[in-house]
């Protein structure tokens, strides 16, 4: 699956209940689960790092889908030489 499939699966999933939350309430949502994941790195649970990680991503996406940002796009910042920002 892309980046840009599994954005549009979130979307698809979970919109509605996101959009009506809004970017604060998705945006602690998001911080939580990062906390998720670092206290996983710190333990070295490694199932549990890999459920984190997808949290994260997950979340992410949520936030990408409510301020219409196609991560696909947003990445080729990274991806795609001559995108202003990228850092060699």
């Amino acid at each position: 699956m892309t980046i840009s499939e599994f954005q549009e699966f979130i979307r698809r999933k979970y919109y509605a209940r996101d959009v009506e939350r809004g970017t604060p309430g998705t945006f602690m949502w998001f911080v939580e689960e990062v906390g998720e994941l670092a206290s996983a790195l710190a333990d070295g649970d490694d199932l549990n790092k890999e459920e984190e990680f997808a949290d994260v991503f997950a979340w992410l996406c949520t936030l990408a889908n409510i301020n219409d940002v196609d991560l696909t796009k947003a990445i080729e910042k990274y991806t795609v030489r001559g995108v202003e920002g990228v850092k060699d």
